[in-house]
């Protein structure tokens, strides 16, 4: 064995005298955004892309909260460059006096700029890091910004955060509000393309946090039959309380509106809106500022305090829970509950500049003893909506506990019989986590094909028998009893166990695969049990498919075929000009044949292995989560019980559809 010295100023006199004042990089203005950008806005993938549109919606968003903005305008214009337009006070144009050029220059290119940091310029902001429009502006190509402000309009265009001009005077208005247009840099980002869903989504959930604003999105992009771009538009009175109807309206209600809480303590103003349904699951959405916090926060945790507390007073006080002969725990009372936290706090304190937590420890005690107080008020006046509550936590605490003892005997079961793992499983050779895979293979017939097609080093192969159970609609302690589910928690080594408030814990120390692939047939059937397994994972194992875990074989559509040539084919474009190419360019050319595959089975094991398995040539599609509430939202409406909701989602997305004639 060696040593290595070369880090020894001693035994390297030349590496220590190439580190001196020479090696320190000072990066001026916008460029350390430019060097890190990962460091400002999260990433440079898609949902960096679409943080620019964020972070200048949000300082309009900051004019409504201060009083002076009613309209805002998202257009996604043709060359995928994006306009927002709001009819604020504009931003100030005058010269700032330290650093003696204008105030608009200002905050478009100097980090830490902006009235956010002046409490009479805004009481309550969300971008109080202060790196917001600044940012964009150092990340697109080009930014122009307008100012209609006094009654005159002015403008400054910018290319990667350096001014081309200095502001200037172009015309006069009686209008007011700013209007920010910007093309991304390509050199920066991985992909250039807005999808008009994701900014939707946003929009859609700022209207309800800002009841009584006008917001309108614009795809220049597309248009409708009509001639005319497409447009949506979004506009809420009720704010919250239509904000939780629409996050629940593919469950069943178990009371018929919403418990609405509004106040304010200490400068800090609470709003709350709740209901509960007849799922299993809970589904509670927080936001600061209108800053989602996908992490919760002191004031989720005021939150579920106040409601354990309230809720378990009552149900002791009236009698409730003398039958039961286990302990209540908090997580009894957030089964089946849907709620949309809402706080506005004058100085924010988030962990981290991607803002997924709060950190204010005053917001606890403010939310606790608001929620506290309006849910005592409730119970007392509406009798008849409490006792279907607390006979839902009964129910839950029930289930809950029969889950347990389920569990328990699943996992002493696998303990009891050594390595416990399913008779079905054609496990690896490699015992190593990180280079193992496992295929969730639907059906006997293609799982043994699988089997002889596979690398038996680092694949192995676990077939399902048909479709496993649909856990949206199942109680806890059957999704454990079902023979295919329990199939899959032994094979992965995965076990769940609870914290002291009944909360369910994913253990997951002992995984035994890194990568769990769902391979099923290219067909609707296939399609459906994919959907089944991603429920599964959803509902149960969601820390898999954080962690990046869960993947999604795509086995070929078609077989191209001509003489010995052939080429495999996953869509109809690719089908289309494999044909071509085969046939010289001729469309009814009978020489090409062309195989369609509806099912894994119909290829033999080396097609399986080469198409679908193979790490060099296959296509695998990885399981993310975007938005937990709106993929909450889409399997309850995909899975649940309530009709209505999936049937208008198949009329809205039919023209999407591929049928299998």
């Amino acid at each position: 064995m060696t040593e290595d010295t070369s880090l020894d100023p001693q035994q390297n006199p030349a590496a220590a005298s190439d580190y001196g004042a020479s090696s320190i990089t000072a990066l001026e203005g916008l460029e350390a955004v430019r060097k890190r950008p990962g460091m400002y806005i999260g990433s440079t993938d898609i949902k960096g892309l679409h943080h620019l549109v964020w972070e200048v919606v949000d300082n309009s968003i900051d004019e409504h909260l201060a009083g002076h903005c009613t309209h805002i305008e998202v257009v996604i214009q043709s060359d995928n460059s994006i306009k927002v337009t709001d009819d604020g006070r504009g931003i100030p144009t005058g010269m700032h006096q330290k650093l003696k050029k204008s105030a608009l220059e200002v905050v478009m290119t100097v980090l830490h700029a902006g009235g956010k940091f002046d409490k009479d310029s805004y009481k309550v902001s969300g971008g109080l890091h202060g790196v917001g429009v600044s940012c964009v502006n150092a990340l697109s190509i080009m930014l122009h910004a307008q100012v209609r402000r006094e009654g005159k309009v002015f403008e400054q265009e910018y290319s990667q955060g350096k001014p081309k001009y200095d502001v200037r005077e172009i015309g006069t208005t009686k209008d007011r509000g700013t209007t920010i247009t910007f093309l991304p840099d390509p050199e920066i980002f991985e992909t250039a393309e807005y999808k008009f869903d994701i900014l939707a989504h946003r929009l859609r959930e700022l209207s309800y946090l800002n009841k009584g604003l006008r917001l309108s999105l614009v795809d220049e992009r597309e248009k409708e039959d009509d001639g005319s771009f497409k447009t949506e538009l979004f506009y809420s009175e009720g704010g919250l309380q239509e904000f939780v109807i629409y996050l629940d309206e593919a469950k069943t209600n178990l009371i018929d509106k919403p418990i609405y809480i509004s106040t304010r303590e200490e400068g800090v103003d609470v709003e709350v809106a709740m209901i509960y349904n007849t799922s299993y699951s809970e589904n509670v959405v927080a936001f600061v500022n209108n800053i989602s916090t996908r992490d919760g926060g002191t004031h989720v945790s005021g939150f579920r305090r106040a409601l354990t507390r309230e809720f378990k007073k009552y149900g002791d006080d009236n009698g409730f829970f003398k039958k039961v002969t286990f302990a209540i725990s908090g997580e009894d009372f957030m089964e089946g509950l849907t709620a949309v936290v809402s706080v506005k706090v004058p100085e924010p304190q988030f962990k981290g500049q991607t803002k997924g937590e709060l950190g204010n420890s005053e917001v606890l005690g403010i939310v606790s003893r608001s929620v506290g107080d309006a849910l005592k008020q409730f119970l007392e006046e509406n009798p008849n909506p409490a006792r279907r509550i607390i006979e839902k936590v009964v129910l839950a605490a029930t289930a809950r506990n029969a889950a347990r003892k389920a569990r328990e005997m699943v996992q002493r079961k696998g303990a009891l019989t050594g390595s416990g793992l399913p008779g079905k499983l054609a496990d690896c050779a490699s015992r190593s986590p990180e280079e193992s895979e496992v295929f969730l293979v639907e059906g006997d017939s293609a799982g043994g094909t699988a089997k002889q097609g596979r690398d038996r080093h680092t694949q192995a192969i676990l077939p399902l028998r048909g479709k496993i159970l649909n856990v949206e609609k199942a109680l806890e302690h059957k999704i454990y009893e079902n023979e295919e589910i329990k199939n899959i928690f032994t094979a992965l080594g995965v076990s769940i166990s609870e914290n002291d408030e009944g909360h369910r814990i994913l253990n997951t120390e002992k995984l035994r695969y890194h990568k769990v692939v769902i391979m099923c047939d290219a067909d609707i059937d296939g399609s459906h049990i994919t959907t089944l397994i991603l429920t599964f994972f959803f509902r149960y194992m969601r820390e898999l498919i954080e962690k990046g875990h869960i993947y999604i074989a795509q086995p070929p559509l078609y077989l191209v075929k001509k003489g010995k040539n052939q080429r495999y084919a996953w869509n109809d474009t690719e089908r289309k000009a494999a044909q071509l190419e085969f046939s010289g360019g001729r469309e009814d050319d009978d020489s090409v044949k062309v195989q369609r595959y509806k099912g894994l089975g119909e290829m033999n094991a080396e097609q399986l292995w080469e198409t679908t398995m193979d790490p060099k040539t296959r296509i695998l599609k990885i399981a993310t989560i975007d938005d937990a509430n709106e993929a909450d939202r889409m399997f309850a409406m995909l899975m649940g019980d309530e009709v209505p909701p999936r049937r208008a989602f198949i009329e809205a997305n039919a023209k999407y559809a591929r049928i299998d004639v």
